[in-house]
């Protein structure tokens, strides 16, 4: 079967790895580049019981993270990269009484769920992560959530779907035609021809795409790239402000934003302040940091923040993985195994049944 996926962020190379490897002929277009979206802006955290916070959401996070393992496992041997990859949790930090109160409901709630978890008082939090700021007064700790280099794992996605025969074109889709026989492509440069048009475009609007399902919004998130001299911590740590993602070289990852602002991919003063203000909060030696970058991308975020994922309802030959909002990263391979099944085998699994693109707006 010859597929085009059009977008090349971690779900586009996602998809585009997952068919080859199951011997599709597989095109994939993005006139960015690899990974130049929302992908770019993602401090990769693999956190299904902090961001999936309505059931559905939470289900598809937690079944997306079990595959992980194998998931990264895959991508580094067709490759040849080496990822980071840290499973050693999440640890919510709270400031004041009312956040130690919220997250000790929060642990009941895990743990009435079967979800491992411990409630940690100022005194174990500090011994767990000594840069801690002084005014933590308790914290929850998640053993099996985690992170992984977002950036450096899409590039590696891309590299091992090409070792896998896919090929990448950095062109501007120009339309998009799928008919019950044949579904094309049109570039600025040539009309691709396909058996499947899968549309991974993220926030970008793809021409000539009919109004169908939940309309997706860009919502720009802007994460900041630091240098520590010293280790900050060994896990994320999530404050109501902020959260901080620390790689092994020293790099520590400070996020995000979430401004509805339209296509305006300009970061800000106020956002970067508010970011920097938020992590010297959690980890006083920040302030000695070196300030490396500001990244900016646009999430897309659909009305019930669900993705779309599954087949149009008005052209028979594309499909869609799109409105992944903030949680891109984490539902990669699900998405990918979903897509491959349901192209591929014609199999539709069970959590397609919530995420369907021709499902109410208002759902």
């Amino acid at each position: 079967m010859k597929i085009t996926v059009v977008g090349a962020g971690i779900v586009g190379c996602a998809i585009a790895h997952e068919l080859a490897s199951r011997g599709a002929r597989v095109q994939l277009i993005d006139s960015r580049g690899v990974g130049r979206g929302a992908t770019r802006a993602s401090a990769g955290i693999l956190a299904p019981h902090i961001e999936g916070h309505i059931p559905e959401l939470r289900s598809l996070a937690a079944c997306s993270l079990a595959m992980y393992d194998d998931f990264i496992r895959r991508v580094e041997q067709d490759s040849g990269r080496s990822i980071e990859y840290n499973r050693k949790g999440t640890l919510q930090v709270a400031l004041d009484k009312a956040e130690a109160l919220a997250f000790a409901k929060d642990a009941r709630s895990l743990a009435a769920n079967g979800v491992d978890c411990e409630m940690l008082d100022s005194d174990a939090a500090r011994r767990l992560e000594p840069a801690l700021s002084d005014r933590v007064t308790a914290a929850l700790l998640v053993p099996m959530h985690g992170f992984v280099a977002a950036g450096p794992l899409t590039e590696a996605l891309a590299d091992a779907a090409e070792a896998r025969g896919v090929r990448l074109s950095t062109v501007a889709v120009l339309g998009i035609d799928g008919g019950p026989a044949t579904a094309r492509v049109t570039t600025e440069d040539e009309t691709i021809e396909s058996d499947v048009v899968i549309v991974a475009s993220g926030s970008w609007p793809v021409p000539s795409r009919p109004s169908e399902g939940p309309p997706v919004k860009p919502i720009r998130g802007q994460l900041l790239q630091l240098h520590a001299e010293q280790a900050i911590a060994s896990r994320v740590v999530w404050g109501q402000a902020c959260y901080l993602v620390p790689w092994h070289d020293g790099t520590v990852l400070v996020g995000a934003t979430v401004e509805d602002v339209g296509f305006d991919e300009r970061p800000t003063v106020e956002g970067v302040r508010g970011l920097l203000t938020a992590a010297i909060g959690l980890v006083p030696s920040l302030e000695g940091a070196h300030f490396e970058q500001v990244r900016v991308g646009f999430r897309p975020k659909t009305i019930d923040e669900l993705p779309m994922i599954g087949r149009s309802d008005t052209m028979p030959g594309v499909f869609y993985a799109m409105g992944h909002y903030r949680n891109g990263v984490l539902l990669a391979p699900l998405t990918a195994s979903l897509m491959a099944d349901l192209v591929l085998e014609n199999k539709e699994r069970a959590e397609l049944s919530f995420v369907k693109p021709g499902r109410p707006a208002n759902a």
